[in-house]
């Protein structure tokens, strides 16, 4: 979850205006150790930004689709999290996890054991955002400076909706929760509108299907 305006003084200067996908760069600032070799994906409205958030969804549902196969059938998909790597943000993943839980039908999110994605906390000047390596394994980073300054559940629900294939629309009202920091630090919503539950359940009863397929 990027404010436009910080996300241009960041990364201008090495990355190029609304370009912002770093090769091989695990979250320096990290308490806990976060996977080397990731993409770490700032979501700045970009086709290389809209491209990575793909990437990341495709790689979650791949590695959903592995574990689901026997029940195809399953009124809903679960996708396992894990947040023992965030202990500081518990209270905000729970609230997410309960947000997007009531908010959608085709797709269920569950902390558990041998997690699909897995939230991290930490110091970036990025701030929060999602990644994947491509190959099934993800995580959420949580910047400790961003959540003070913005609704931390807002920006927790808002990088989840990006595990669950949501893109950046920094241009929305308060609203939209995809809007991310676009409305500004007093926008408190961190509930999906009707437009965003809508696409997420289309995508994961589309999206699964094909993944079964693959």
């Amino acid at each position: 979850m990027r404010h436009p305006k910080v996300l241009t003084s960041v990364l201008t200067a090495t990355l190029g205006l609304g370009l912002a996908v770093s090769l091989g760069a695990a979250p320096a600032g990290a308490v806990n150790t976060v996977p080397a070799g990731n993409t770490a994906v700032a979501y700045a409205g970009s086709a290389e930004d809209a491209k990575a958030n793909k990437a990341f969804f495709d790689a979650v549902v791949k590695s959903v689709a592995k574990k689901r196969a026997a029940n195809p059938g399953a009124a809903a998909v679960t996708v396992v999290y894990s947040a023992s790597n965030a202990p500081s943000f518990r209270t905000q993943i729970a609230r997410s996890t309960q947000i997007w839980n009531s908010s959608v039908a085709n797709v269920r999110l569950v902390e558990g054991s041998n997690p699909d994605f897995r939230y991290y906390e930490g110091n970036d000047s990025r701030g929060s955002y999602a990644s994947t390596d491509g190959h099934g394994s993800g995580y959420i980073f949580l910047d400790y400076r961003q959540n003070q300054q913005y609704n931390s559940t807002r920006v927790t629900a808002h990088e989840t909706g990006h595990v669950l294939g949501l893109p950046d629309h920094y241009s929305g009202p308060c609203s939209e929760l995809m809007s991310g920091g676009g409305p500004g630090t007093s926008c408190q919503n961190a509930q999906p509108n009707s437009q965003e539950r809508s696409r997420v359940d289309q995508l994961w009863r589309n999206g699964l299907a094909s993944a079964f397929k693959g």
